[in-house]
């Protein structure tokens, strides 16, 4: 891989903190930033329900906090809330001090249905955001539950699968420029999971919306991932319907056998796409009884994690779904694809009745449940062709992102137990191919996977991470992140490992011999297994299959087309 101004240097800390602008520091030490131009409580006062073209939205309120109760850093803000119509709630955190003309978007997890803008993912110490640099903002995606009833309704559906991130960026950059008498110099979106497919959205449908989005774990190839997916996983540990064949009970010595028989020696799986482990290998003999000390598979158990490790196939072994479980990620499996007891439930069988009762048929289907959704190639042309167009961000041409001078940093735990991190590779390997090679790619778009790592954080591996100081350095400064880097602490916060991760397709390998939990002990090794990914899938990455959704005289209306 020879990147544009790529360096695969040695990473033994974490990006420079620069702010996004520039700014003068006040008389007692601290960055003084752009004053506000109106007192907070006057933001309600402001008639902007027109400033917005196919916006519409009101004020519910706006108050003072303190720093002391700021979650996002030490500043005071206007904490401005409001609705988009027609219900798209959101909130906008406007710094009393230190803002440097910079906005940061931030996305939601799940199906949201509340909203979030008091954490940011993937942004673990970053000074311009804890000094007050960003004006921030969040929205719930236009519904106020958790579950899938609001897709019953063809607006939310489009509202969710599309257009509140739009709407929202309109919005708050209007109130920004009123409250603070000029406009933000910058943009950003920073989200993880449904926040990661969010971002991808931005970046396909609306790309001139941000400068820089930090889209982790990405849930964008949605429809195929919510029912595919999540489906066989649930159908392969309660085979034929009958009790579990794994629970929680089995994951750790499970893990123990995966590492090694992946040659893992520091507790995580590095490059777990090159490890082809056979669960067979440690089937049960005749006669003998799995334990804990002395653990082996049953030939159910040998089937279960052979399907969980292959993915979702249809009657010609085609993928329904571009990803798999890794190996090495057995211990975040637990309450998500194995239940904690044989006749409980896990949270792909809840994903998946949420998604074919409500979200891809026309009507809703309260009886169905993850057994009724079937692994056939005719079943997944009814599930995804009236719905990918909706809720889906595949698109892999990101020519029109990149043409605005747009930044993108992916990042992927490789233990993600939600989302399989293939998925996110796949796409990446997409993208390389419609921007004309990974040398063209890379100077806009890098991919950063992670170890051990779970969905959005915790896990094995270090999953703590500030990739929003990288992509300030790389939107104001031009620099391009050749490495992050990643950190584990105990409850104290002190940190006990760190490790560099590389863009995609290197891995970060310990050829030194130096301490496991050190960053400067590893350096960049190329993945081939990465490199030569190649995936046999009923689907595609490709443009044109976008839809957008309005009502026309009284009647809904879904036509061909980006937003």
């Amino acid at each position: 891989m020879t990147g544009a101004g790529i360096t695969l240097a040695n990473a033994t800390t974490g990006s420079s903190q620069t702010s996004a602008t520039a700014a003068s520091p006040a008389s007692n030490g601290t960055v003084a930033g752009i004053p506000p131009a109106m007192p907070c409580a006057s933001v309600t006062g402001l008639d902007l329900a027109s400033a917005v073209p196919g916006a519409p939205f009101a004020f519910t309120s706006a108050t003072e906090t303190s720093a002391e109760n700021n979650t996002l850093g030490d500043w005071a803000a206007c904490v401005v809330k409001g609705v988009i119509a027609p219900q798209i709630h959101f909130e906008l955190r406007l710094p009393r001090t230190g803002w440097q003309a910079d906005y940061l978007q931030l996305g939601c997890g799940g199906l949201c249905g509340s909203v979030n803008a008091g954490s940011a993912p993937a942004a673990a110490g970053c000074v311009p955001l804890t000094d007050g640099a960003f004006a921030v903002a969040s929205s719930d995606e236009g519904h106020s539950q958790g579950g899938g009833l609001f897709s019953t309704d063809p607006t939310l559906r489009a509202d969710f699968g599309y257009k509140s991130d739009h709407l929202l960026a309109q919005v708050a950059k209007t109130v920004i420029e009123k409250y603070y008498g000029q406009a933000a110099t910058h943009a950003y979106f920073d989200g993880c999971s449904q926040g990661g497919h969010q971002g991808l959205t931005e970046a396909q449908r609306y790309p001139d919306d941000f400068d820089g989005i930090i889209a982790g774990a990405p849930a964008n190839n949605f429809t195929a991932l919510n029912t595919f997916s999540h489906a066989w996983t649930a159908q392969s540990v309660f085979l034929d319907g009958g009790p579990a064949t794994l629970t929680t009970a089995d994951l750790a010595p499970l893990h123990e056998a995966v590492l090694k028989g992946c040659g893992a020696t520091d507790g995580v799986v590095t490059d777990p796409l090159g490890c082809t482990w056979d669960p067979a290998s440690i089937t049960c003999e005749a006669g003998r009884t799995s334990t804990a000390s002395d653990f082996c598979l049953t030939a159910d158990q040998v089937t279960t994690l052979r399907r969980i490790y292959s993915g979702p196939t249809d009657e010609h072994g085609e993928l329904l779904y571009p990803g798999y479980q890794l190996r090495g990620s057995e211990l975040n499996w637990a309450g998500i694809i194995v239940p904690t007891t044989a006749t409980g439930t896990t949270g792909d069988m809840n994903f998946v009745r949420e998604t074919i009762r409500y979200q891809v048929f026309d009507s809703p289907r309260p009886a169905l449940t993850y057994k009724d959704v079937k692994f056939t190639s005719s079943f997944y042309k009814k599930i995804m062709q009236p719905n990918e167009g909706m809720y889906d961000a595949t698109d892999p041409d990101l020519s029109a992102f990149k043409k605005s001078g747009g930044k993108l940093i992916l990042w992927h735990g490789l233990g993600d137990q939600h989302i399989p991190a293939v998925g996110t590779m796949a796409y990446y390997k997409a993208v390389q191919k419609a921007m004309g090679g990974g040398s063209r790619t890379e100077d806009f778009a890098r991919l950063f996977l992670l170890p051990g790592v779970a969905h959005c954080g915790g896990g094995q591996g270090p999953g703590t991470l500030d990739a929003l100081t990288a992509m300030i350095d790389w939107v104001t400064e031009g620099e391009a992140p050749s490495s992050l880097l990643t950190t584990s602490a105990d409850s104290s916060g002190t940190v006990t490992a760190s490790r560099p991760v590389f863009p995609f397709p290197y891995v970060a390998e310990n050829t030194t011999g130096g301490p496991a939990d050190e960053a400067g002990s590893y350096t960049p090794v190329l993945s081939e297994a990465e490199a030569k990914l190649s995936l046999n899938w009923l689907g595609s990455f490709r443009s044109g299959y976008e839809t957008v959704g309005n009502w026309v005289h009284g009647t809904w209306v879904v036509t061909k087309g980006k937003a």
